[in-house]
């Protein structure tokens, strides 16, 4: 019975292993297609990050190239001539050039260059609100456009919801609605998503605003009659007629030498 158990196993054993080389035989080339497969996918994901990673160093030395120019029109021409290769890259130039062209003294081609790369396909959203938020404030649109586009970046769930509010109060103040201003500022400061920085601004306009005060856009250059304190005004009136002042008239807020000079005399 021993020697007949053994038989069995032996010849057992030899089917199995017959039957394992014909799989392999049959199948064995499915598997090395597998192996091939894996090294072949993991290489060219290797090679495609290798690529990327090349681009953006190169593309980041390329502003950091233009960025370093000493003067500003030189800065925004070299960043004219760098090409991004895609959206999300476009978009940092255009805010970077947008920021020299600011500098340079041009909101208005700042701001086109913003909402021109607010328009280009597959931006994610985060990146087009930046850019058509940051173009209302360096150069506002009419004000019935801009309150339509304000109100639709403060949307609830948008990325700068709250900073498009801010922009919306102050575009009714333009328009002289104050408790409207007043009521979007307190959204603000109420807000779960408001920044510190943000809720105080608003508080302090709230202040301000009910404390009567009356907020003007000053112009680069500004009139010396419209920052003339009230004494410079009463004493406009003692000009000559050509404009200019008598340096040898006496203030009416004459110094108090004046009258001490005048008692000496009076003592002698």
């Amino acid at each position: 019975m021993s020697d007949s158990d053994s038989f069995i196993n032996e010849v057992t054993e030899e089917v199995r292993r017959d039957r394992l080389f014909g799989l392999m035989r049959r199948w064995g080339w499915v598997a090395g297609v597998v192996v091939v497969a894996i090294v072949g996918t993991a290489a060219y994901v290797e090679f495609t990050r290798s690529q990327e990673e090349a681009r953006a160093q190169a593309f980041g030395d390329s502003l950091l190239a233009a960025l370093e120019q000493p003067v500003v029109e030189d800065r925004v021409a070299a960043l004219a001539e760098i090409t991004p290769d895609t959206a999300e890259a476009g978009m940092i130039l255009a805010l970077l050039a947008s920021g020299e062209l600011a500098q340079a003294g041009d909101p208005e081609a700042a701001a086109a260059r913003l909402r021109a790369a607010a328009d280009v396909a597959d931006l994610p959203v985060r990146y087009r609100h930046l850019a058509l938020l940051r173009a209302e404030m360096m150069d506002p649109s009419e004000p019935a456009a801009a309150r339509l586009l304000l109100e639709a970046l403060a949307a609830p769930g948008a990325p700068y919801a709250a900073l498009a509010q801010e922009q919306l109060a102050l575009l009714s103040l333009r328009e002289g609605d104050v408790d409207g201003a007043v009521a979007l500022l307190r959204r603000i400061e109420d807000g779960a998503a408001t920044t510190p920085g943000l809720q105080q601004r608003a508080s302090q306009l709230i202040v301000a605003l009910e404390a009567g005060s009356v907020l003007v856009d000053v112009s680069p250059v500004v009139e010396v009659e419209d920052t003339a304190p009230e004494g410079d005004v009463e004493q406009s009136s003692e000009t000559d007629a050509d404009g200019s002042v008598d340096p040898t008239e006496t203030p009416s807020d004459a110094p108090a030498e004046t009258s001490d000079t005048e008692t000496g005399t009076d003592e002698n």
